[in-house]
């Protein structure tokens, strides 16, 4: 049996400040402050998520404030420099947004931002109304798990289930989130999975596997 992997919806912050696309810039300032965000969604309608604000897209203004381009730099930097001349949020913002669904996994999650290069993802529904906010904090909340959290999910998830006959010589020690599991399995071939398996569990950060086959020292 595969741990129940944590998903986006478990860590996301559900307390959203988000902005209308007719927001205007020192309002979006203020709401960032007053909130200590770093961005802020765009929603329209019924609350559907149509782009993203960010401290990057509002510090082009102070950027280009005295900076005069040539025309080669301001043809590669189109965009740049159309937000820099801008004041509402539709103008500022950037879209389509990056999102992630709720049932999302945590390394799901990871990957987009990674790959997108964002620090945060707003969390939508079907209909592409926003249900929450996920960054990069949140996803490392899972290895704030106390460690008799996941030594009770390893020994659950893990030894109950591979050694349900020998699971009483089969000790599962956790400290500073290493998971340790030591004493004898009845299944030699199994050894090896239990350690895959302990890593799996959210909030894990490394396995020690001491395990030996029951009868081998």
């Amino acid at each position: 049996m595969t741990p129940q992997p944590f998903t986006v919806a478990d860590v996301m912050t559900r307390k959203v400040v988000a902005v209308l696309p007719c927001a205007e810039f020192k309002e979006i300032v203020a709401a960032m402050k007053r909130w200590r965000v770093t961005a802020v969604p765009v929603v329209e309608g019924e609350g559907r998520v149509v782009g993203v604000v960010s401290e990057a897209d509002l510090l082009l203004k102070e950027e280009f404030h005295d900076h005069r381009l040539g025309l080669v730099e301001q043809m590669r930097r189109l965009d740049a420099t159309a937000k820099a001349g801008s004041r509402r949020a539709e103008d500022l913002m950037t879209s389509p947004a990056v999102t992630v669904a709720p049932e999302a996994s945590l390394p799901q999650a990871a990957r987009l931002m990674a790959s997108h290069h964002v620090k945060r993802l707003p969390v939508v529904g079907m209909n592409g109304t926003i249900q929450g906010i996920v960054s990069r904090s949140d996803l490392l909340k899972v290895f704030l798990r106390p460690d008799e959290d996941l030594a009770a999910e390893v020994r659950r998830d893990v030894v109950e289930h591979l050694f349900p006959l020998s699971q009483s010589q089969v000790d599962v020690r956790v400290d500073a989130g290493v998971v340790t599991l030591s004493g004898e399995g009845r299944d030699t071939a199994l050894i090896p999975l239990a350690a895959r398996l302990a890593r799996a569990v959210e909030g894990v950060v490394d396995v020690r596997c001491e395990l030996t086959a029951q009868g081998r020292t």
